[in-house]
């Protein structure tokens, strides 16, 4: 364990990675149900697309564990799911077997610019002071994201407000959450892992707590031919370019899966692995030698750009490095075993979906929360006394949770930082990288209004 994992080199232990993993897991089990449930009102078959996540959930963590020994747990990301089928299938009139084709080849081409390591580049492009805004946003981002999931921020009136305290969800969720804080400022250990376990009991019998309806792990077995190679058949891939018509819109589908994918991915790298010393400045270095996987952050990289394709060839939408790995790595997770266990708790949860479906947002949102109060240091790195700094960060961090999406936060953050240059007549002092990074996204923002 030690040869393979290197604990001690990273200041851990074998029973803090599983900890680590077991939090992790917990807080992004919802997907097994949710993606699910999303992706079959495209026509998929809803057992199929359970056991495809679970199955893309699993390669992609594995990979990310014994390959770049860093961790992070993998899965069909929330947002390009929805994207996926209320935009592409939906908006755009294309089958879900296109819809998975144009996924396979958004996975190709992350494959091609990390391998030319152009996300690399990309990373150390990023000004310092961007860098910790997006470390703080991601912050507020998962516990913003907590809150949303237990539902006490309403909409109902138009506009955010608290919702009314008259469901035991919120109740459980109030309850789980004072209990975490407590646990952790009384520095008890697995503080997080054990707040999500008891919220979880104590929410029995409020009634929160209960196994929700789903297929048996043979229904699931059985349906999983439907997606399994779709994009290979004739209704997949060759149906893609047999309309030149209708390639244009293709390609601009492709794009637009394509980036915000990868700012998903170098958002949550940047936010959780530079702050918790996971990608450190000798991992900087070995990013600089040669050419290969040098790095940690290549490897990391390189097993986010795989798990994508391999999950839209069972059946899934964007396989991505989840935020919510931040949960794990708050507890103390340093490693690659922390996401060995993750995929562990991935392959046991097909067999126990029922059960594992019964752990409600209320258990979980806590350990979202206080994660987010956590990853919030990062702020009080940026000179907030100079105004051109300051902008950029603020909107970084701000947008990235009112959007729901990290590189929605980090394109407003890539914008406003060349506005500001311009501005101050320092527009030589951004990266290359960053004007073109900041001029695709303008283009995409543009293309996504037009279509």
């Amino acid at each position: 364990m030690e040869k393979i994992f290197k604990l001690k080199e990273n200041g851990t232990r074998f029973s803090t990675e599983v900890m680590a993993g077991i939090t992790t897991f917990f807080t992004m089990a919802y997907i097994i149900a949710v993606n699910p449930t999303l992706l079959s009102q495209s026509g998929m078959e809803w057992g199929a697309v359970f056991l495809a996540t679970i199955i893309a959930s699993i390669i992609g963590t594995l990979v990310m564990g014994l390959f770049a020994n860093v961790p992070y747990a993998q899965a069909p990301g929330m947002g390009l799911n929805a994207f996926f089928v209320y935009t592409v299938c939906f908006g755009l009139g294309f089958t879900w077997q296109q819809a998975l084709s144009m996924v396979f080849i958004c996975g190709i081409v992350n494959i091609v610019i990390t391998v030319t390591k152009l996300r690399k580049f990309i990373i150390k492009a990023i000004p310092r002071s961007l860098q910790n805004a997006i470390g703080g946003g991601i912050g507020v981002f998962v516990a913003y994201l907590g809150l949303l999931n237990v539902g006490i921020i309403s909409f109902d009136s138009g506009v955010p407000a608290l919702a009314t305290l008259n469901q035991p969800s919120l109740w459980l969720f109030l309850i789980g959450l004072v209990l975490t804080i407590v646990l952790l400022v009384c520095n008890v250990k697995g503080a997080v892992l054990i707040g999500i376990i008891v919220t979880a009991l104590i929410g029995i019998p409020m009634g929160v707590t209960t196994t929700a309806d789903s297929v048996s792990f043979r229904e699931a077995c059985a349906a999983l031919p439907t997606t399994f190679g779709a994009i290979f058949t004739s209704a997949g891939l060759p149906s893609l370019f047999n309309n030149a018509m209708k390639l244009p819109l293709v390609l601009i589908t492709i794009f637009a899966f394509t980036i915000s994918d990868t700012f998903d991915t170098i958002g949550t790298f940047i936010g959780t692995g530079r702050r918790s010393g996971i990608f450190s400045a000798e991992d900087e270095k070995a990013m600089d030698s040669g050419s290969g996987f040098k790095s940690k952050m290549d490897k990391a990289l390189f097993a986010d750009a795989i798990a994508t394709s391999v999950g839209s060839i069972f059946g899934t939408s964007n396989t991505t490095t989840f935020v919510e790995s931040a949960s794990g790595i708050g507890v103390g997770g340093r490693t690659g075993l922390t996401s060995v266990v993750v995929a562990i708790c991935f392959a046991i949860s097909s067999f126990l979906a029922t059960f594992v479906s019964a752990i409600p947002f209320a258990a979980t949102a806590p350990a979202l929360v206080v994660v987010g109060v956590m990853m919030t240091s990062a702020f009080k790195e940026i000179n907030w006394e100079d105004f051109a700094e300051a902008v950029p960060a603020f909107f970084a961090g701000l947008f990235m949770a009112l959007c729901y999406s990290i590189s929605y936060g980090i394109a407003f953050g890539f914008i406003s930082y060349c506005i500001v240059k311009i501005c101050k007549k320092d527009a030589k002092g951004v990266h290359p990288i960053i004007w073109v990074v900041t001029i695709l996204f303008i283009l995409n923002f543009v293309l996504l209004a037009i279509i």
